[in-house]
């Protein structure tokens, strides 16, 4: 083995000693909540939070999983075309979510359901658009948080260019860009990440490293950790325990912060796991170890918190019956909600199109309509 080979091994081996890839133990991460539940303090990421807001969190982790894991199972009952599964990753989102001020702005992918929940959109506006009934049923504008984006990537160069936008209009506020592991091979995502170091735009590029982009697992896409790749492009990098949702909490917090003071973006690695399949399509069996996410359960976000609320005495069994109980309540509304969903009219799909409809698509609705209409009366 040459000098070169052996440095590409090292750089590669994501687990020094560890023998398998993805496993969790992992140098370099930002942590306030061990796996056990133990508050611990980082050097450069204090939280300051109170036992209230520790509840609410854990509220929000709870809950995000309890729909997640209903509409999963929605949709292997035929009632969504298909869903893509946040499982594990709640503390990724839930933390980044909360960290958003008022003014700010979010661009997600199709998986931030985490993200869409502290921003206050209703579950039912997100299922509508994997039941295929509309695109999106939320207002961007309203909730600071932008419809999803299927095509991969393609968030980070809108939510860029909104972040120029900020900028010139002198507003204090910041921007969060959502992507996925496997996004940072994408031509667009690099491209946003030159021009917002250019002209150091207030935006910040939240990447959930949750381990595989569908099946290519990490180590196909960077022989570096995805956070150090920020220096290439001139601006910070931080890697996060992504299943600590205090330590994700502080990082995009004080991230948002220094871009709304002109200190341009940053981006942030939230080292996490899918422990569901990429989408209800995908059959991770195919591709990854038992054992491997057997490993991760172990630094399950939800628990993690749960224990430390338990061991310090800030939550006791009735908080959690309660939660429970919220849950319950949740799935039940969400099926139904789903269930009683109106099939929208074919002509729908031509009123969002412009703000005002030009001619053309007046004329090609007028010949949608007279194409249907000529079925009638056939059996």
């Amino acid at each position: 083995m040459t000098a070169l080979q052996q440095k590409t091994t090292e750089v590669v081996d994501p687990v020094p000693g560890a023998g398998a890839p993805h496993l969790p133990g992992q140098p370099d991460l930002v942590q306030l909540l061990t796996p056990e539940g133990e508050r611990v303090e980082h050097p450069d990421y204090g939280l300051d939070i109170s036992d209230e807001e520790l509840r609410a969190l854990y509220r929000d982790l709870a809950l995000v999983r309890r729909w997640d894991v209903e509409a999963t199972a929605l949709q292997r009952q035929g009632e969504l075309g298909i869903w893509a599964s946040l499982l594990g990753q709640e503390a990724a989102q839930v933390g980044a979510g909360r960290a958003l001020a008022e003014g700010d702005m979010a661009f997600p992918t199709y998986r931030e359901h985490g993200v869409a929940w502290t921003r206050g959109v209703d579950p039912l506006h997100v299922m509508s658009l994997f039941r295929g009934v509309d695109q999106g049923g939320w207002d961007p504008v309203a909730h600071s948080f932008n419809l999803y984006t299927v095509v991969i990537g393609a968030q980070t160069l809108h939510a860029t260019g909104y972040a120029m936008g900020v900028q010139r209009d002198g507003a204090e506020s910041a921007v969060l860009a959502f992507l996925g592991d496997g996004a940072t091979s994408q031509g667009e995502v690099n491209e946003a990440m030159i021009w917002a170091s250019s002209f150091a735009a207030p935006v910040v590029f939240f990447c959930q490293n949750n381990q595989y982009a569908i099946s290519a697992p990490i180590e196909r896409q960077s022989r570096v950790p995805l956070y150090q790749r920020a220096a290439g492009f001139g601006f910070p990098g931080v890697r996060v325990d992504g299943n600590d949702v205090l330590a994700v909490l502080a990082v995009t917090r004080a991230a948002l912060a220094a871009a709304r003071e002109g200190s341009g973006p940053t981006f942030i690695e939230a080292f996490t796991y899918r422990m569901g399949a990429h989408t209800t399509s995908d059959d991770p069996t195919r591709y990854r170890l038992a054992s491997e996410l057997e490993a991760w359960k172990l630094r399950d976000p939800i628990a993690r918190l749960k224990a430390h609320l338990s061991r310090a005495g800030i939550a006791d069994a009735d908080f959690f019956t309660g939660v429970d109980a919220e849950g319950d309540e949740l799935a039940a509304r969400i099926r139904k909600g789903t269930l009683e969903m109106p099939d929208p009219a074919g002509t729908e799909m031509f009123d969002h199109v412009f703000a005002e409809q030009t001619p053309e698509l007046a004329q090609q609705r007028e010949e949608f309509v007279a194409y249907h209409a000529s079925f009638e009366g056939e059996q």
